[in-house]
């Protein structure tokens, strides 16, 4: 897993965002096992409860 933080400034239809946000790269393997990129991007607190939720399942997985 990959993140990393932006903060977007303005497009052509919103003068003024200033919001930051994050981008999630995950590397999935499809069932024939050949892996791709998925990107999606969160609001902070998305990625907050996002990365919290993929620590505890770290830590399930560690005790299979």
């Amino acid at each position: 897993m990959k993140w990393k933080l932006g903060v977007a400034m303005s497009s052509d239809t919103c003068r003024s965002l200033k919001y930051p946000y994050v981008t999630v790269t995950l590397k999935v393997a499809d069932p024939s096992g050949q892996i791709t990129d998925k990107s999606f991007e969160m609001t902070i607190p998305q990625f907050k409860n996002f990365f919290r939720q993929f620590k505890e399942m770290a830590s399930v997985l560690e005790t299979v």
